[in-house]
């Protein structure tokens, strides 16, 4: 998989739970929510006022590394 920031956050969940990670740390605790995992990963970061750049570049990082 190969994430971008149109990516929604549950399918990247579905791939890999362990990305839950990288959005705890941007402070996004409510990945259980219908709406979040309807969320792509630009209108998280926006949201929640961090780079969706980076946090796309770290996750793919991540699934590339498994």
């Amino acid at each position: 998989m190969t994430v971008t920031k149109d990516t929604l956050i549950g399918d990247i969940l579905d791939f890999d739970v362990e990305c839950a990670k990288f959005f705890f740390e941007i402070g996004m605790h409510c990945l259980g929510c219908p709406h979040s995992r309807g969320e792509s990963i630009e209108d998280a970061c926006y949201v929640h006022g961090t780079n969706a750049d980076e946090l796309v570049k770290k996750i793919n990082d991540f699934l590339s590394s498994k």
